[in-house]
Formats: C-alpha cells, structure tokens, sequence
C-alpha cells in the first residue's frame, strides 16, 4: 500500500493545511462543477481555514479550474434549453449557488424575452395534448402547476392556457 493511501481509497491527509485543501478541492470539482463560492464552502465545512479556502480557489481560478462566468453561462444554457426552465427560476438557482451578480447578469443575457415566451408556449402545448381527454379543470391545474414550477409566472401560464383553449373551441 503506498504511503499517500489508506486502505478505505481516500487519499491520506496532508500534514500541509494548503495541501490538503487542494485534495480536498480537486475531489469536490472532479464529482461536479463548483462555483467558488460552492467551493469555498465545501472546503470550510471540511474544517479548512478560511484564508487557506481562498488562497486555493484564488490559484484554480488563475489554472483556469475555477470559472464562474462560464459555468454560470452553461447552467443558464443547459436549464432554459433543455429543461425550459424561466430566467427567474435559473436566477434563483444561480444565486443558491452563490454566483457573483455580474455573472449571472450575463450569463442571463443569453435569453430572451421571446426566447422564454417560445419555451414557456412549447412547454405548455405539449402538456396541454399530454392531457388530451382530461377534465378541463385538471388540465389547466396541470399545465399552469407545470409552468409554475418552471419559473413561470401565473398570469403567463394562465394566459397560454386561454389561448390553448381558445384553439380547441374555435377547432384549430
């Protein structure tokens, strides 16, 4: 067994505060991307001094480990794209994860007003005939609830709803 392992696979522990701070960082980033803030936070509740935290995260970020604006930007691009979430629910989550405003700011440029409005009616239509055949209350709770859930406003959601039923009404 090498002197650098134990026997459960986790790297023995550094007697250098630095070192083992940088252990620790590269396990956190290599399970999932990080914010430095989530990063910052990790290293902290794994009882590694403040100032250590910092002098890590300051050196990922010249190595290019750390990158807030990109990963802000690639979250805002996978939610909207691919789950249709809204601005404000991507804002939200962005914040959680502790983003600097000036990242999300233009991370969130990338969407549009139409760019929301067109996932928002997608979203909602492919729902809407999903509960074809389903009590019209049900089918608004469901579509609206979806929408909301998503990040999306109550009275946008409603208002596609009525438009939605309007087309079924008038057999378009």
């Amino acid at each position: 067994m090498s002197a650098r392992a134990r026997q459960d696979g986790e790297p023995a522990t550094s007697e250098d505060p630095a070192e083992r701070a940088r252990e620790i960082a590269l396990r956190l980033l290599t399970h999932s991307p990080r914010s430095a803030a989530q990063l910052r936070d990790g290293l902290t509740s794994r009882d590694v001094e403040a100032h250590v935290a910092d002098e890590v995260i300051s050196r990922y970020r010249e190595v290019g480990l750390l990158d807030d604006a990109s990963l802000s930007a690639a979250i805002v691009r996978t939610r909207h794209h691919e789950r249709g979430k809204s601005r404000r629910a991507i804002l939200a989550e962005l914040r959680r994860k502790g983003f600097e405003q000036e990242d999300i700011d233009s991370a969130l440029a990338q969407v549009s007003d139409e760019d929301e409005q067109d996932a928002a009616r997608a979203l909602a239509l492919k729902r809407w005939h999903q509960l074809e055949g389903v009590e019209r209350d049900k089918k608004v709770r469901r579509v609206v609830g979806m929408l909301g859930r998503k990040g999306y406003s109550p009275s946008d959601a409603f208002a596609l709803v009525r438009e939605f039923e309007d087309a079924d009404n008038s057999g378009t």
